[in-house]
């Protein structure tokens, strides 16, 4: 399985872009901040990950909802090679919400 939730702060979006298939391209920066329980003591856990959307995603629907800097929102998605040459790994959303709680 591979599956990634996570609550973040949006620090960087870069202007849209089209694959080679002409398929609708949105990359953002991520930041995550959270207390995680590791052999039984606590953990401060701070990351920034690469994330990218696609498709209807990618053009109206991140836009609808209000999606800018600074923005907390829960994404799930899944993690995948930045290219087929690299092993750097990338966020792929296949859903987001925002996070009314933090914003």
């Amino acid at each position: 399985m591979n599956k990634l939730v996570l609550k973040a702060e949006v620090v960087q979006i870069e202007p849209l872009r089209y694959t080679p298939a002409g398929i609708p391209l949105l990359s953002v920066v991520l930041r995550h901040v959270s207390e995680q329980v590791e052999a039984g003591m606590k953990r401060k856990v701070e990351c920034e990950i690469n994330a990218v959307t696609l498709g209807d995603l990618a053009i109206g629907d991140l836009a609808l909802k209000g999606l800018k800097l600074g923005s907390h929102i829960i994404a799930t998605g899944f993690l995948a090679r930045r290219s087929i040459k690299s092993t750097q790994l990338v966020m792929h959303i296949n859903h987001i919400e925002l996070d009314i709680l933090k914003d």
